[in-house]
């Protein structure tokens, strides 16, 4: 192209230069002349340039017009005059639109604008329909580069637009066959260029379908293969036939698959072609059973080839040896009955058929599985012995066989013999017709579903289903072991189970791999840890399975989870031994009191024989010793008997003063106590002798236990105990109760003797400060005024003692309907976070009967991955304190991050004030001291949820 702008300066800037040397008037002649040639060359260069432009203009396609600043058409080409006449003169937009006014959008009023170059689409309607445009403005300088006018290109994309209409309404239509087709399938455009796929060929690729919409095929996948995909496309666009062939595909994990594909023309509506379409199925396990069986194949080949060569050896010997014509036809013979006994030592079903599908061969194996003698197929057609087949898949390939002499192989289903029998097919082209060798898999495709009814039956199951091999790995894995373990089937098939459900190898483990190798099967119970990391006790069944060979082939194990069974067991083992322990020590009591009387009143005696100082200082010591033996048996009475003394009405409140007033003159200065005890608090029967030494008991122990100082809290409250709760302790019945609570800050009990500190005679304290009676005389004395006590306990963080005593009716006759109205929830979400599945799924229930939706999480980090998920509808976070991975603290801070506003109530085994205290945690909305009843939770969570 011609820079026409700085050609035109050039030539102008010269022209100057010649006017000037022309009116000097006073230079000489031959100077003039000089300039006068120059200036008509000049002119002459100007006229060519010009000249030239024109030609270039004119031989452009599209029209071209040349307007003023003011839009009045100053030039336009030959082809715009063809097209539209000669408007050169007339206003651009009163010319072709018929406006009075610039058209909106126009490219070349843009152009004016900003300088830079603008497109637009018009379209104008005509007698003919409807004509599309496509208008190019740019901007026309002058030698300063003003602009002076605009020059506007008007390109007809009528049928342009015609092609991409009909591309997006068969794109569409197109779409929704490809999107149900389970096969690999797309469109692509006449570039090859991918213009839809569905789901199956976009998975194949690693992409999503959207980024593979205008790529090819060498954007994908390796050069041999997309080269070879894209002749493919230029062949069945230009013959228009469509293409069916075999060909690899190396997915994006480079795995080398095969694939049938169909590639056929797409035409738009004047019937040209604009494109292809395809669809490719899987045909690996086709190809390697082609291969399998073009082996055989090839065998029976050698052997029909020895065969033959032994026909044309005979053949030579009759014409060499005419005299030996019998011979030759005995090992004609011969070769003919070694290819019967070939295709009778087949165990599959081997048969023949000519061009006309007629059996030309039928072996015994066809005879023995259909009923049908090889005297009846031969020489009838594949319709008079099977007439279901007609129009058949068989048929259809079976004359595939006979068209491209390419083996077929596929599945198809008879009824001969009054049975229904499922084959696999496999023919292959001979000089004759086809051979066919199918093999029966009835039976095979019977026991498939079987095993397939079986595993849905199993996966139905309530326990856990596992199967082991031989060497211990795991080759089933049910739903119910996914319920109860966490593990999904995915992550443990082919795993060795220790590695993942056992901390370590218990006897019981070796007991068992041992038993059911020996035995055939072992019955006994297993601790196990879950994918939570929470350790769980099973009944496990082991049974030996055996092959029909009477061989070992694996390990059926049956687990049923057993905790909640074995944690009620050992409350009930508990309370039967302190019951025997009690039975036991009230038999002895009796005689240490018969020894004792006489010794003290002996010692009254003795004090008054004996006046003198140093005598009584003895018998002082003797009786001293001796109350405190007494004193020591009654705590074994009220042990083993459950004391009941005199029972009266009474508020504990007044013994809660008493106790106060003891501990203040009495107890360190080092330890702080806090007592709260409600004014409303309800009214208990019992003796207040006894309850006052359960109490001091538990303060005195508390002390013990906080030897550097701390806090010792006691307070009480009103509780009702409803069924949810009841579930969760053996001890604990449904009604009214106070609960007294006694915790400190002190060393905590650890978790290796919890279970045994309510045992007579069991102390950890140092020889002579402690008896071991204290907590159990304590239990012994709750459990005679029909209550329970409950422990929690962490180390170095505290304790904490409940003492749950049943309320009596003197002041709580207004308040029982109150109990059975409990707040319900109007659909609001609520997160549960506690460790224990127990506490989780009576929590989770309780919401939900009272109007609530529940998420739930076992552990801190999974809070706050469904939190992130779902912050927007959760209006209330439960949180347990002490959980493992991450522990309640720690997630709230987490939370808090997240969403500064979140609404959290905290709960744990400890009590309120402490467990706040030490994790420093400002923003809780409410505290939950375990356990809770449902009237608490659902009271606490209505409050915070409409907490102002």
């Amino acid at each position: 192209m011609i820079d026409k702008d700085k050609t035109k300066k050039q030539l102008a800037d010269e022209l100057v230069k010649m006017h000037q040397k022309v009116a000097e008037s006073e230079k000489p002649e031959i100077e003039r002349k000089r300039v006068e040639e120059t200036l008509r060359a000049t002119i002459v260069r100007l006229e060519e340039e010009k000249a030239k432009t024109e030609a270039i203009i004119a031989a452009i396609g599209d029209g071209i017009i040349i307007q003023d600043t003011d839009f009045k058409i100053i030039h336009q080409n030959q082809v715009q005059n063809e097209l539209y006449g000669d408007r050169i003169g007339e206003y651009c937009y009163k010319a072709y639109e018929g406006r009075g006014s610039i058209c909106e959008g126009c490219p070349v009023e843009l152009s004016f604008r900003d300088g830079k170059i603008h497109r637009a689409e018009r379209s104008l309607t005509t007698e003919n329909g409807v004509t599309y445009f496509e208008l190019t403005g740019s901007p026309l300088r002058d030698s300063a580069g003003k602009i002076i006018a605009g020059v506007k290109v008007i390109r007809d994309i009528t049928e342009r637009k015609r092609i991409e209409e009909e591309l997006l309404k068969s794109n569409r239509q197109q779409n929704a066959i490809l999107n149900n087709i389970p096969d690999i399938a797309w469109l692509k455009d006449k570039e090859s260029r991918f213009i839809a796929v569905n789901r199956p060929f976009a998975d194949a690729c690693g992409m999503s379908p959207e980024e593979l919409v205008g790529r090819t095929d060498l954007d994908i996948w390796q050069q041999e293969l997309a080269q070879r995909y894209r002749v493919d496309d230029r062949e069945v666009m230009a013959t228009g036939r469509r293409k069916q062939v075999e060909e690899p595909l190396v997915d994006k994990e480079g795995k080398k698959t095969w694939i049938e594909t169909i590639k056929t023309p797409i035409y738009d509506n004047k019937g040209e072609v604009i494109g292809t379409t395809g669809v490719a199925r899987d045909i690996t396990e086709r190809k390697l059973m082609e291969e399998k069986l073009q082996r055989a194949h090839n065998e029976l080949e050698i052997r029909v080839r020895e065969r033959t060569a032994e026909l044309e050896e005979a053949n030579n010997a009759i014409q060499e040896w005419t005299s030996e014509l019998e011979k030759a036809n005995e090992s004609l013979q011969e070769g003919e009955a070694r290819y019967r006994e070939l295709a009778e030592s087949i165990d599959e079903v081997f048969y023949a058929m000519d061009r006309e599908l007629r059996y030309t061969y039928w072996n015994s194996a066809s005879e023995a599985l259909t009923g049908i003698s090889a005297k009846d197929a031969v020489g009838k057609s594949l319709f008079e012995l099977f007439p279901e087949l007609r129009e058949s898949k068989a048929e259809k390939l079976y004359k595939e066989v006979l068209k491209t002499q390419q083996p077929q192989h596929f599945v198809n289903k008879y009824r001969a013999g009054g049975k229904n029998l499922v084959f696999e097919i496999n023919a292959y082209h001979s000089k004759f017709g086809i051979s066919i060798i199918a093999k029966d898999i009835t039976e095979r495709r019977r026991a498939e579903e079987k095993v397939l009814e079986q595993a849905a039956l199993l996966d139905k199951a309530h326990d856990a289903i596992a199967v082991y091999d031989m060497e211990h790995r795991l080759i089933y894995w049910n739903k119910g072991a996914q319920r109860l373990y966490g593990w999904i089937a995915g992550e443990v098939i082919g795993k060795n189970p220790d590695e993942f459900l056992h901390k370590e190898e218990s006897p019981q483990l070796i007991e068992a791999k041992k038993k059911v190798v020996e035995e055939g099967e072992w019955t006994g119970e297993l601790r196990h840890v879950t994918k939570e990391g929470k350790e769980i006790i099973v009944e496990s069944r082991w049974t030996l399975v055996h092959d029909s060979k009477r061989k070992q082939k694996s390990i059926l194990v049956i687990n049923t989870d057993i905790t909640a069974k074995k944690n009620l067991e050992t409350q009930l083992l508990r309370a039967q031994r302190l019951e025997s322990i009690g039975t036991l020590a009230s038999g002895i009591t009796h005689d240490i009191n018969n020894v004792l009387s006489p010794i003290m009143m002996s010692l009254q005696l003795l004090q008054e024989k004996f006046p003198d100082d140093e005598s009584r200082k003895l018998l002082d010591i003797l009786e001293r010793s001796t109350q405190r033996g007494a004193d020591l048996v009654k705590q074994v009475q009220s042990f083993a008997r459950g004391v009941k003394g005199e029972r009266a009405a009474l508020q504990v409140a007044r013994i809660m003063s008493e106790i106060r007033q003891i501990i203040k003159e009495t107890f360190p200065k080092s330890i702080e106590v806090r007592i709260d005890v409600p004014e409303d608090l309800w009214t208990i029967s019992g003796d207040a002798t006894q309850l006052h030494q359960v109490l001091m008991n538990l303060c005195v122990n508390a002390r013990d236990a906080m030897p550097d100082g701390g806090t010792l809290g006691i307070c009480a409250e009103n509780i009702f105990i409803d069924e949810s709760y009841a579930r969760m302790n053996i001890e604990a019945k449904v009604g009214r109760y106070i609960v007294t609570t006694v915790s400190d800050t002190g060393t905590g009990i650890p978790h290796e003797i919890i279970d045994r500190i309510f045992d007579p005679f069991f102390t950890t304290k140092e020889l002579g400060k402690g008896t071991g009676l204290g907590l159990s005389t304590a239990l012994a004395i709750v459990k005679s005024h029909g209550g329970f006590i409950n422990v929690y306990s962490e180390v170095n963080r505290g304790t904490t003692f409940k003492i749950y005593l049943p309320a009596i009716m003197a002041n709580i006759a207004q308040e029982v309907e109150e109990h059975t109205k409990f707040p319900t929830g109007q659909g609001e979400l609520i997160l549960v976070v506690d460790d224990e599945t127990q506490i989780r799924e009576i929590a989770s229930l309780t919401l939900e009967t009272h109007g609530y939706r529940v998420l739930t999480a076992n552990d801190g980090a999974e809070a706050i991955a469904v939190y992130t998920q779902n912050r927007d509808k959760i209006k209330v976070v439960l949180m347990d304190m002490m959980m493992p991975v991450m522990e309640g603290a720690a997630s709230i801070r987490e939370l808090r991050k997240i969403n500064p506003e979140v609404k959290i109530i905290a709960f744990s085994g400890l009590t309120e004030r402490n467990r706040l205290a030490r994790v420093a945690i400002n923003h809780i909305y409410a505290f939950l001291p375990k356990p809770f009843t449902s009237e608490r939770l659902l009271k606490t969570i209505y409050e915070v949820i409409n907490a102002k």
